[in-house]
């Protein structure tokens, strides 16, 4: 008992800073909002906000990749959690919209190296035998945020202003970072061996990334095609305040309370899922979260009253953490941590590109067509296309590459 309690105490460490860091993420997403509404009185300086993120992803998702996998990953993460912490202080002293814009952009800059930092470095340090606990929990974690976040940020907007809430967010960062500096490094990085960063360096780990893409074509279509389900998800969820008030006729009380439920939903998920992780396969904690999640979804697409979105919520939210953690597992477990860097940029490209796409094109629909129809036929597509998604995880020609302890790929891709 005491050897697994020492054993889980390093990763133990680093759930509580990325916990904490996800908490900020959800009191600056409560507060930015807010915020901006405050200054413009504006929606579509509002929905500006989602652009923003997809948009600086396009312009550094390219070479981020390349910066990351040649450096220290700690000491990546370690900088942009610093470097969020500082620019949200100056968040609540800037004059006028375009400068708050221009933070946000600095922001958005700092979380395209988080991401794919974060993966390769819990990669690293989490061994292959605790990764899918270690996922369970992080959900956990995440499903925790989710709830206090906007609780921590509503409460502190209430009882002072946005600009002290702010500068709390600023604090659970810098809380995440010092957390952060107790965990090892996991790398020895010879500075002679780091190369310049080049547009013909970056052109060559593309190539290196693309031939590592080719030859685990299984990998790269299954996850790829997870990225491609979620592009569902993340539309209807752009239209959701709109779509559950304009459509289904909630109150703002009521959709708030709905977001709450959710949380809960997806909270009590998360911990059962960290208690039985062990007992269930990679592959059926995607198959089962993907398809219950769709089916949350597809009940929201047709909800006509408080009750019935509900359980659509609930059953998303639930089942949701269960995808998460499956998919994030045997990601992994099976792309090399040589590559995890750029690799998981270049992904994070296509996702934005899609995702701009996306949002561009319910917004026409939804004027076009109606925002009622847009979303539910959204979702029996995505219903249709989790069953054929399923249908190519569970094909046991491939079950090698959902084995638990399959310590993925180790070998130097230069």
């Amino acid at each position: 008992m005491k050897q697994n309690l020492n054993e889980w105490k390093t990763p133990s460490i680093l759930l509580g800073s990325l916990g904490i860091a996800s908490v900020g993420d959800f009191i600056y997403l409560v507060a930015i909002n807010i915020m901006v509404y405050q200054m413009t009185a504006s929606a579509a300086a509002v929905a500006g906000l989602w652009i923003i993120g997809p948009l600086t992803n396009i312009v550094t998702k390219f070479w981020t990749g390349s910066f990351i996998d040649y450096r220290s990953k700690k000491k990546i993460v370690l900088v942009t959690l610093i470097a969020r912490a500082l620019f949200i202080t100056l968040i609540p002293l800037a004059p006028n919209l375009s400068t708050v814009y221009a933070i946000l952009v600095v922001l958005s800059v700092a979380k395209s190296f988080f991401g794919p930092a974060s993966m390769t470095y819990i990669t690293m340090l989490v061994s292959p035998q605790k990764r899918k606990r270690f996922n369970s929990l992080r959900s956990f974690t995440s499903s925790g945020a989710f709830i206090i976040g906007p609780a921590i940020g509503g409460a502190f907007i209430l009882l002072s202003n946005i600009s002290v809430t702010m500068w709390l967010n600023a604090g659970f960062f810098l809380l995440a970072a010092l957390l952060l500096i107790v965990l090892p490094e996991t790398e020895k990085i010879d500075q002679a061996d780091i190369p310049v960063l080049t547009p013909a360096q970056i052109a060559k780990d593309f190539t290196v990334v693309y031939g590592f893409m080719a030859d685990r074509k299984y990998v790269t279509a299954i996850y790829l095609g997870f990225l491609a389900v979620m592009l569902f998800s993340f539309a209807m969820d752009v239209q959701e305040v709109v779509f559950t008030q304009q459509v289904i006729g909630l109150t703002e009380v009521e959709y708030t309370l709905l977001i709450s439920i959710t949380g809960i939903g997806s909270v009590t998920g998360a911990l059962l899922l960290s208690l039985f992780s062990n007992k269930i396969t990679i592959r059926y904690m995607i198959v089962t979260g993907l398809l219950m999640m769709t089916a949350g979804y597809v009940i929201y697409a047709f909800s006509w009253s408080f009750a019935s979105v509900t359980v659509g919520f609930v059953i998303l939210g639930f089942f949701n953490v269960f995808l998460n953690a499956g998919i994030m597992t045997f990601y992994q477990n099976n792309i090399a941590v040589a590559v995890m860097g750029r690799v998981t940029s270049i992904f994070g490209l296509l996702q934005s590109v899609f995702q701009i796409f996306f949002i561009l094109t319910i917004g026409f629909l939804a004027d076009f067509v109606s925002l009622k129809l847009t979303i539910g036929s959204l979702a029996v597509i995505m219903l249709i296309t989790a069953f054929l998604y399923s249908i190519a995880v569970l094909n046991p020609k491939y079950s090698r590459w959902y084995e638990e302890e399959n310590e993925a790929l180790e070998e130097t891709l230069a």
